[in-house]
């Protein structure tokens, strides 16, 4: 297994940020990996999911965002995330420029991704992953952060806990079969950060995710 550590230019502005390459000899795709809003690209979570994805020959560019970079606790406006985005999309068609690529992050940076998408359609990238897509703020059940989704063309797999705080199960179920390209699959007893009691749930969301882009790696 490869590991690579790079820098990322997002802007003059923002500047830099880190970002960790981890494949196989062999993967079949790409993924970008965002973090969420309370944790860097560094968070438990976060390198687990990219360590067994690549062991399932998904390689995984991972990355901070400026404000997890600088060690700052309120995340960026989406205009800077969204400029991250980009920056991680490009250096990933860089790495990896035959493999099929996907856009994938966790809560906060999933939805930093899907927005940069549905402004910027971009025919090379083949789909979207979230692993926990945060539908509204805890407490404040809500649709409103999913209209963006609707612009999206393309397919979309997302990976929910049924007791998840920030996407209760019935609204994120509801939002899903509104979107034609949505594939969705629950986690039972599993929270937002996917803990569910003594059950690992990263072997089952690393096979639901494989299993899924197995299907969008065929049809393509």
């Amino acid at each position: 297994m490869h590991t690579q550590s790079l820098q990322l230019t997002v802007s003059p502005s923002a500047g830099t940020v880190s970002a960790i390459h981890i494949a196989d000899e062999h993967p079949l795709a790409i993924f970008t990996l965002a973090h969420g809003a309370g944790a860097g690209m560094d968070h438990r979570f976060m390198e687990a999911l990219a360590i067994a994805l690549a062991h399932a020959r998904i390689a995984t560019l991972r990355f901070n965002f400026p404000f997890a970079e600088q060690g700052k606790r309120r995340p960026d406006a989406p205009a800077v995330a969204h400029l991250t985005v980009a920056a991680a999309i490009a250096k990933a068609r860089e790495l990896h420029p035959g493999l099929p690529l996907f856009v994938a992050g966790k809560s906060f940076g999933g939805r930093m991704g899907s927005q940069y998408v549905a402004a910027h359609p971009d025919p090379a990238i083949d789909g979207l992953v979230f692993y926990g897509f945060p539908l509204h703020p805890a407490g404040k059940p809500a649709t409103e952060r999913a209209a963006h989704l609707h612009a999206v063309g393309m397919p979309m797999l997302f990976l929910q806990g049924s007791k998840d705080a920030l996407a209760t199960w019935e609204l994120i179920q509801s939002v899903c079969a509104t979107l034609p390209t949505a594939s969705l699959v629950r986690f039972d007893g599993a929270d937002h950060a996917f803990k569910a009691g003594k059950t690992d749930t990263m072997p089952l969301l690393v096979d639901a995710t494989v299993g899924w882009l197995g299907l969008r790696t065929t049809q393509k």
